[in-house]
């Protein structure tokens, strides 16, 4: 499986939409919103921004579900 790199946060704050790149080697904790400034953080229980704000999870997160694994992050 090749994991999806590409991922649109969008912001609970104020609705703004980035489509970034994720890191393949670890997780991301904090993202700025480029339309109002807020920084995000993973909700509870998620492992990164793009887990918690973005249309595609993390690519570990990607692994894993398509391995059938239980959802872990780069963590493990």
């Amino acid at each position: 499986m090749t994991a999806t790199l590409r991922s649109t946060i969008t912001c609970p704050d104020c609705g703004h939409r980035e489509t970034e790149t994720m890191p393949t080697d670890a997780c991301q904790f904090f993202y700025d919103c480029k339309g109002c400034g807020a920084v995000l953080k993973p909700r509870a229980g998620d492992c990164c921004v793009f887990c918690s704000f973005g249309d595609v999870p993390c690519p570990p997160m990607q692994e894993a579900r398509s391995k059938g694994r239980p959802a872990s992050c780069g963590a493990d």
